[in-house]
């Protein structure tokens, strides 16, 4: 295993720390006028999602921490299961619903995410950063009216309710950024 100093932290660093798998948020070098240096570090624990500060000796050394992320494609669900295809051994693995994160209310079947996993344990499944959906339940648009910053509520086909712009409709495709939940815009067909 390879070892890492907190002097080393960069931003998306993975590293062991008692037990627990963390990764750099944020960092900050920090060497005061008087006294030792040290690192302010933002660091978020890839398995309960539970964000800390602390701040670290720049020679203390931790295990790096190698998250493996692989394509797998999501196929169904079943209750609190849901299942995805690996593309190379086509074997379908079964996930909690806890695992899957707020943004999986954008995925459909048949999408591609990656699943991120430490020591073949799958602790989270990264969604694709835009996704294409249909609006399925939303009042009626009016014609003309592009006045900004103005929404009303839309059910998209995956069941997740955002915010959209008064002119889109029922069968509209829009665009969605998963990370924030935002509208992006009407999909171009």
């Amino acid at each position: 295993m390879a070892t890492i100093t907190a002097g080393d932290f960069r931003n998306g660093v993975t590293f062991e720390m008692d037990g627990k798998i963390m990764t750099v948020v944020e960092f900050q070098h920090v060497k005061p006028g008087k006294g030792a240096a040290f690192v302010r570090t933002k660091m978020k624990n890839v398995v309960t999602g539970a964000v800390t500060e602390t701040s670290f000796n720049p020679t203390a050394k931790f295990e790096q921490a190698f998250v493996e992320r692989k394509d797998a494609e999501y196929s169904y669900n079943d209750g609190d299961l849901y299942y995805f295809m690996d593309p190379e051994t086509f074997d379908m693995v079964p996930l909690n619903r806890d695992v899957l994160g707020d943004a999986f209310r954008f995925v459909k079947e048949n999408t591609v995410c990656k699943l991120q996993s430490y020591k073949g344990s799958v602790f989270g499944v990264e969604v694709p950063n835009f996704m294409d959906l249909e609006v399925t339940e939303t009042e009626p648009g009016f014609k003309g009216d592009t006045a900004t910053n103005v929404t009303k509520p839309a059910t998209l086909e995956t069941g997740a309710e955002i915010k959209v712009p008064l002119f889109i409709n029922v069968g509209d495709k829009i665009t969605i950024d998963t990370r924030t939940g935002e509208y992006m815009s009407r999909c171009k067909d």
